[in-house]
């Protein structure tokens, strides 16, 4: 593998590891590189960003390495998380958000396995718009996160409490929730809109 490959794999990793960063090890397990090798195509793709003059750079915190914004941009990006926005959400945000109204609390593993397909995207677009929370962790292994619906939620769609929400049949099976969800987005989707 070249080092030109090398390097666009591991952008291609970082990006995909998001916040979390990847170790060193990590790097060199998933390339089959040595660890040597994994630093130099590191570093050399943060030089690559350094001359190129990108919006993003590769840091190192605690032993792992992450994309992030470069510092001189940050005030940017303030204004855009701070600058409301009346943009609608996705379908699958919309879903996403339907299922944690109606099973919360709730993991993202359980969303997963009743949307059938992944949801963090969905998750995170829901947590930095304040209609869901981590309201918990759950018992066990690894200790999930538990989400739930925030005040922000009820505020915006003008509900009291949960109990307000369309109520779904006692027939629902899990794998009919995602059509159950419907007579929520059909009675809340215009405040997105």
């Amino acid at each position: 593998m070249n080092m030109t490959t090398k390097k666009s794999v591991i952008e291609s990793l970082l990006f995909v590891a998001g916040d979390e960063g990847l170790a060193l090890a990590q790097i060199s397990e998933v390339l089959n590189i040595k660890n040597e090798e994994a630093v130099q195509a590191v570093q050399e793709l943060q030089k690559d960003y350094q001359e190129t003059k990108r919006g993003i750079e590769i840091i190192e915190i605690a032993g792992t390495y992450q994309l992030a914004t470069k510092t001189e941009n940050v005030e940017y990006v303030k204004r855009l998380i701070e600058v409301p926005t009346n943009q609608s959400l996705s379908q699958a945000a919309l879903e996403t958000l339907a299922i944690v109204a109606y099973r919360q609390p709730i993991t993202r593993v359980e969303i997963e396995e009743i949307r059938g397909v992944k949801t963090e995207r969905p998750l995170q677009t829901l947590v930095a718009k304040a209609l869901i929370k981590e309201v918990g962790r759950a018992e066990g292994a690894g200790r999930a996160i538990l989400y739930g619906t925030t005040k922000e939620f009820l505020s915006y769609f003008g509900l009291k409490s949960i109990d307000e929400l369309p109520p779904l049949s006692n027939q629902v099976e899990r794998e009919s929730l995602e059509q159950e969800a419907d007579l929520f987005f059909e009675k809340f989707q215009e405040a997105f809109e």
